[in-house]
């Protein structure tokens, strides 16, 4: 009659590496586990110092209505991989009674005298403008996938390594038992000296 045992070691066909490969699945599960909290709390983070510096940007942007003094043209982006945007320029009043000019963005079919919103700095300077939600939300989620990313990769990494070698081990000690039984269980001779001597 089949009889459970009972303990760590009372399986008799359990091995430390199957114990061991046991432990590593359970480490990546929980490393995976804090993974999604670590990427939680640092999106979370992220969106909430997003929104602190947008409020504080906010705080010193303005718009103001402009007027173009010239047509629309197209400009290279800002980066080398950016796409063109179109510019023209404007002429507008901010603080009271002190006129700027430079060139702002506008949409592409932009003539001249046409009337625009544009954002300024509290010195009347064209400025960006405030990062909206969907910005601040982006930022954030790409913070927190970035992180759970770069945890589950490296957590991933080492219990692989660590697996391999396990393997290797078990692969080694198997080959050395096997080297021992063999011939007893085949019935053929041991290789050594004397063998096969009649």
């Amino acid at each position: 009659m089949y009889r459970r045992s009972k303990g760590t070691g009372g399986n008799p066909l359990r091995r430390e590496a199957d114990r061991t490969r046991t432990r590593m699945h359970a480490a990546f599960a929980l490393t995976c586990l804090l993974a999604v909290v670590a990427g939680a709390a640092l999106g979370r983070a992220a969106w909430t110092d997003g929104r602190r510096a947008a409020e504080d940007i906010a705080r010193h942007r303005h718009t103001v209505t402009a007027t173009t003094v010239g047509g629309a043209t197209y400009r290279a982006g800002d980066r080398p991989s950016g796409p063109p945007f179109t510019v023209a320029t404007a002429t507008w009043s901010y603080p009271a009674h002190r006129t700027h000019t430079a060139p702002v963005r506008v949409p592409a079919a932009t003539r001249s005298g046409d009337t625009i919103r544009v954002w300024v700095d509290d010195d009347g300077r064209a400025a960006d403008a405030p990062p909206d939600q969907a910005h601040i939300a982006l930022n954030a989620a790409a913070a927190g996938a970035g992180a759970l990313t770069g945890i589950v990769l490296v957590g991933g990494a080492l219990v692989t390594v660590r697996l391999r070698i396990v393997d290797a081990r078990s692969a080694r000690a198997w080959a050395s038992e096997w080297a021992g039984i063999e011939p007893l269980w085949s019935g053929r001779p041991r290789p050594g000296p004397g063998a096969g001597d009649d």
